[in-house]
């Protein structure tokens, strides 16, 4: 059975080939019965467009390079959901690239995207070279979601509030009745403005002396060991807010192995409200970190950034909230 043409579908809808050129593309000034007309041949002939001679006739690829930081972070999940959904409503399709495995293998992948002609970046996570992506944007309209850095000029920047999003976590610890409390910290701007505002609350509710900072590395390794180092303290911490929810898987496991009970001994917080959090054996209070609405956010702005390239950039803050679930309680009257 031979393909259907464009030629076709105009000849069914009793219309110019140019006018069902402007129906696919989704342009405006076309009218509704001509339109619908052209839609309801589409669909009866099935009708698909042949996206190579589309992009040479547009001088656009309809594809979007997504850079992720490190494909194994399981907050990624939700943001690239929102991302999708909204590039998918725009006729765009996203092209993946993992990170880690960029700089294991030595590669620069964004030069890779630039290459292949996409018509904008979008780069998740905070990426280890600053300079890569300031060359890509010099070429392509780009975003950077899901984290703080690099600023770069006339690259939007979409993230969740991270300081709003810690007070969220250090009040409701307060909340219970916890005095000491301690944080693991994260790397990076994300970590640094998550740890600033854990401290800054718990100065505020007179408490910066029972506060107490241990460093991490964003994985479940390292807030295993940060909360083995923690509990080995003369005056261990009664509650933990955790930098991401791998760290506080991590110190879910080292509280366990130690002998306490979550939360009857010790209460946990993380960050990011992964699927991690809501598995039921660990069932993780988190902060939600609103990544389905970053993502979709991320995508607007660049759609915004591809039809005014030289638009000032600008930084744009999701709202976090609270998920109490099963690893928060009161401290212990023994305690």
């Amino acid at each position: 059975m031979r393909t259907p043409t464009i030629r076709d579908v105009a000849a069914r809808a009793g219309v110019s080939k140019s006018l069902v050129s402007l129906v696919l593309r989704g342009a405006d000034g076309v009218r509704p019965d001509k339109r619908q007309a052209v839609l309801a041949a589409v669909e009866e002939l099935g009708y698909r467009p042949n996206a190579a001679a589309r992009s040479l006739s547009e001088r656009r690829t309809r594809t979007v390079g997504v850079l992720l930081n490190d494909m194994r972070n399981p907050w990624f999940v939700n943001l690239l959901d929102g991302l999708n959904s909204r590039l998918y409503d725009s006729g765009l399709r996203m092209l993946l690239a993992d990170g880690h495995l960029n700089r294991r293998l030595g590669e620069d992948l964004t030069r890779t995207f630039t290459e292949l002609r996409v018509d904008g970046l979008i780069a998740v996570g905070t990426q280890q070279d600053p300079e890569v992506l300031r060359t890509a944007a010099d070429q392509v309209p780009t975003v950077v979601a899901g984290t703080r850095e690099p600023v770069l000029p006339a690259v939007d920047i979409v993230a969740n509030d991270d300081e709003h999003g810690a007070r969220l976590a250090t009040e409701h610890l307060i909340g219970l009745g916890h005095r000491d409390i301690a944080h693991i910290a994260g790397r990076g701007a994300v970590g640094e403005l998550r740890r600033r505002s854990f401290e800054a609350t718990m100065r505020e509710h007179g408490l910066a002396d029972t506060a107490v900072v241990e460093q991490g590395d964003l994985t479940e390794e390292g807030g295993y060991r940060a909360t083995v180092r923690l509990l080995s303290r003369p005056r261990r911490p009664t509650a933990i807010f955790a930098v991401n929810d791998m760290t506080c898987v991590g110190a879910l496991s080292a509280a366990e192995e130690t002998g306490l009970v979550v939360p009857r001994d010790l209460s946990l917080v993380g960050y990011d409200n992964t699927y991690l959090s809501q598995l039921r054996h660990l069932w993780l209070t988190t902060v939600d970190n609103a990544s389905h609405d970053v993502g979709r956010r991320a995508a607007q702005r660049l759609l915004d950034r591809i039809a005014e390239p030289d638009r000032p950039a600008e930084v744009d803050l999701a709202t976090p909230s609270l998920e109490v679930r099963g690893t928060t309680g009161p401290p212990s009257a023994g305690i």
